[in-house]
């Protein structure tokens, strides 16, 4: 299956499919509903784009269809951050982290859980 990166919009559909899947069109669209104005029809028209590009399966249910996603979340997050990492910080995750902690107030607790991440990782990686 090709990788391929959603967009704004899909990734909406998608972190809504990621909660709670299969999905009917017409609750994807009552839970986008719950943070801005769309159409019924816009999320339609989304939903079979997805379709078609291989991000979503559809199975019939009745006289509507089930919707579910065709990519784990986090390999969809993993490849997103990457593009990002790649487009904006020239492939240094190094200078993304540096950026985020620069302009972001870091809370104690999210930098004692970016200290244990580090730890771990750290802990998991051989010496040379």
């Amino acid at each position: 299956m090709e990788k391929i990166a959603p967009t704004t919009a899909e990734l909406e559909v998608l972190n809504i499919l990621w909660k709670k899947e299969p999905l009917t069109v017409k609750q994807i669209h009552d839970a986008i509903c719950k943070t801005k104005a769309v159409g019924y029809t816009t999320t339609l028209k989304i939903m079979q784009k997805m379709t078609t590009k291989g991000l979503l399966r559809r199975e019939p249910n009745g006289k509507s269809h089930l919707y579910y996603s065709n990519y784990e979340k986090e390999e969809t997050r993993g490849r997103l951050l990457d593009r990002f990492i790649d487009s904006a910080f020239g492939g240094s995750a190094s200078s993304l982290v540096m950026q985020l902690l620069g302009n972001k107030k870091t809370s104690k607790q999210e930098m004692e859980e970016i200290m244990q991440i580090i730890e771990h990782m750290e802990n998991e990686t051989p010496s040379k």
